[in-house]
């Protein structure tokens, strides 16, 4: 099975809309989505982190992967994350996602339960040999506690045709050549982290799954293709101005700072899901501050 083009480029982490009632904006997800797509874009990773997908339930999955794969139409693929309670359920849900029409899976490890290899492994194995689908292993040992080895990535691949992608989010850049160091050019490799963007692309990085794109995407596509073709020299001005930003991608509240980021730009709401709330007071004063800078300081300005 060849590598599916889709892997290549920025693939926007899509948050996901909610009304003031606290249900899903499945008018707005539509078409967020083909604004992302619009922008050049080349595929569309629901049920992420970023699209709080630990809050909604199964049939929401489910609904939200129907509103996207009708509203793309086939213009790019929708590429779900699969992450659950149990292995079960991820199955069911990876299964679920190719009847429906996704192009590919972002396989995770399980939600709350982090151990060893052998129960890990397990889990992702199963998911992976649930569909034929395209593949990407998802590695976030800061978010999930659980840290997949270039080893154990090697030894995935080495089982199942279907994966074909690593998104790589262990912060540690090195990891990059340390995969590559043991697959060659078997998998593509996708940066996790937005301001690790320019430095993931300089270390055989060919994708990148982006967090701020659903706010900024023209200027996350420009910035991709710029450090793509010329490296740092020719996307440090795009960089500098765009790494503020970016590093909002990187803490424990990134869900709500690029919903707020949103809603300032006019491309989306701040509303989350509980636990989640709105940031408030000074935390939210001095988030403003960087983003009403990053607006006043636009370069298309």
């Amino acid at each position: 099975m060849s590598n599916a083009s889709f892997w290549r480029g920025v693939l926007p982490a899509i948050t996901t809309p909610f009304a003031a009632d606290g249900q899903i904006d499945h008018a707005f997800l539509a078409e967020h989505a083909r604004t992302l797509i619009d922008a050049g874009c080349t595929a569309i990773v629901p049920l992420g982190s970023l699209g709080e997908a630990a809050t909604l339930s199964f049939e929401d999955k489910i609904a939200i992967l129907k509103t996207l794969v009708k509203a793309l139409d086939g213009r790019a693929p929708v590429v779900p994350g699969i992450a659950a309670l149990s292995t079960d359920e991820a199955v069911r849900l990876a299964k679920a996602a190719k009847e429906i029409g996704c192009g590919g899976l972002m396989v995770l490890p399980p939600y709350v339960y982090s151990t060893d290899w052998r129960e890990m492994g397990a889990h992702v194995r199963a998911v992976i040999a649930a569909t034929d689908l395209p593949a990407i292993l998802y590695n976030n040992p800061v978010a999930y506690k659980t840290d997949f080895s270039p080893a154990q990535i090697a030894e995935l691949a080495s089982e199942f045709a279907n994966l074909q992608a690593v998104k790589e989010s262990s912060a540690d850049v090195r990891r990059f050549a340390a995969i590559q160091e043991l697959v060659g050019g078997r998998l593509e490799l996708l940066v996790g982290m937005d301001d690790a963007i320019v430095e993931g692309l300089a270390m055989g990085a060919v994708g990148w799954i982006a967090g701020l794109v659903n706010a900024y995407p023209k200027e996350s596509v420009k910035l991709f293709e710029l450090a793509r073709d010329g490296g740092y020299p020719a996307a440090k001005e795009l960089y500098d101005w765009f790494l503020p930003l970016l590093r909002l991608d990187t803490v424990p509240k990134f869900v709500q700072l690029i919903k707020l980021v949103q809603e300032k730009v006019g491309l989306g709401s701040e509303r989350v899901r509980a636990p989640r709330l709105v940031l408030e007071g000074d935390e939210r004063e001095a988030a403003l501050k960087v983003i009403d800078r990053a607006i006043a300081a636009h370069p298309g300005r």
